[in-house]
């Protein structure tokens, strides 16, 4: 029992014994009487019902907790504590209000809930109306490709010299993110003239349609630069040295899923990929798009066909994502669980579809 529900006769013993009905109508009410004078209420009574309703609320349903967090995610007060909790919760229904726009929730507690949840709230979060720096540092290192686009996208948003950085990187094999940095009047120039050196000629040009009219002359000077430099195209990868150590492994007779997971533990993303390749049959070109795309479904799908254990599918995700990013632990249950009900012969017939493709 807390302080505040010992205010209120009766109403510990709804929230320790009561029928969920009688808890339910107890949420609506209190919930009610808070929102009649929400904006007025001092400090105090702010925390009386915050005590309240914290009893309360995780008795109550999903569609009476997602009310409650849009009719909270719109106040510039409101009981802090409970607004923390229910933007941290699983229920991407429930959290998705508050952290789009809750005023409430400062920003450590934003950087927090952005380590530790999955996309769909790093995609919410990417929607406020002001980004710091420090949280899209987050965003931008363990969001996929939604969400960064989404972030980049965020005129509120701020990044640092590091997100920049990252943000760039990424945009190399992703035009439509390479138009959403680009067009950014805070871009400082030389991430602009990586940013450039990176995208294909049409990317470019529809960038320079784009921009503002101040900074067109200096893309288009950029452009006259890297062009008169034969800049290199970004995203191409050589194999060649990756494929002869997959050789020599296969004459050694050292093969297998032990090596692979050697690779991919050590982030040797061209010998984890001509490994693969190997031991599935999938072309090494086909398999360098899947793996590096915006989903993990084509690593359980090829790791489900030649029969690789979970701890090698796990090791292959973080490969896939780089060192420097790290997945919610929502995120890899949820591809753990995908994998353990992936049936062999549906994965065997993408397998095989992607192999007549290419």
């Amino acid at each position: 029992m807390t302080a505040a529900t010992s205010l209120i006769p009766g109403l510990d013993d709804i929230v320790r014994h009561g029928a969920p009905e009688r808890r339910m109508e107890a949420v609506s009410r209190i919930a009610d009487l808070f929102f009649e004078d929400a904006e007025a209420l001092p400090p105090r009574h702010i925390d009386l019902f915050d005590g309240l309703l914290i009893d309360l609320v995780p008795h109550a349903d999903t569609h009476a907790r997602v009310d409650l967090a849009e009719r909270l995610s719109r106040l510039k007060r409101a009981p802090r504590v409970l607004v923390g909790r229910l933007a941290r919760e699983n229920e991407i229904m429930v959290a998705g209000p508050l952290l789009r726009r809750s005023p409430v929730l400062d920003e450590d507690e934003l950087v927090e809930i952005a380590h530790a949840k999955g996309q769909g709230h790093l995609l919410a979060m990417s929607e406020r109306p002001s980004l710091p720096p420090r949280l899209t540092d987050v965003l931008v290192r363990r969001g996929d490709r939604d969400v960064v686009r989404r972030t980049a996208s965020n005129d509120g948003a701020r990044f640092s010299a590091t997100g920049y950085s990252e943000l760039v990187g990424r945009a190399g094999k992703d035009g439509v993110l390479t138009l959403a940095v680009g067009r950014r009047d805070d871009l400082p120039d030389a991430h602009l003239k990586t940013l450039l050196a990176s995208a294909h000629g049409a990317i470019r040009r529809r960038l320079a349609d784009i921009v503002k009219p101040e900074r067109q002359a200096k893309i288009e000077q950029m452009m006259a630069e890297l062009a008169g430099k034969g800049a290199p195209v970004a995203g191409k990868r050589n194999f060649v040295p990756a494929q002869r150590t997959v050789l020599a492994l296969y004459q050694a007779g050292g093969l297998n899923e032990s090596a692979l997971l050697g690779f991919a533990r050590r982030h040797q993303y061209e010998e984890t990929v001509a490994t693969l390749a190997a031991m599935s049959g999938i072309k090494i070109e086909a398999l360098d798009r899947l793996v590096s795309g915006p989903r993990h479904d084509p690593v359980l799908i090829v790791g489900r066909t030649i029969g690789l254990e979970w701890t090698t599918v796990h090791a292959l995700i973080l490969m896939r994502l780089g060192p420097k990013r790290i997945p919610a632990p929502v995120d890899i249950d949820a591809a753990r669980i995908n994998y353990a009900r992936l049936v062999p012969t549906t994965a065997e017939r993408v397998v095989t579809f992607w192999k007549a493709r290419h």
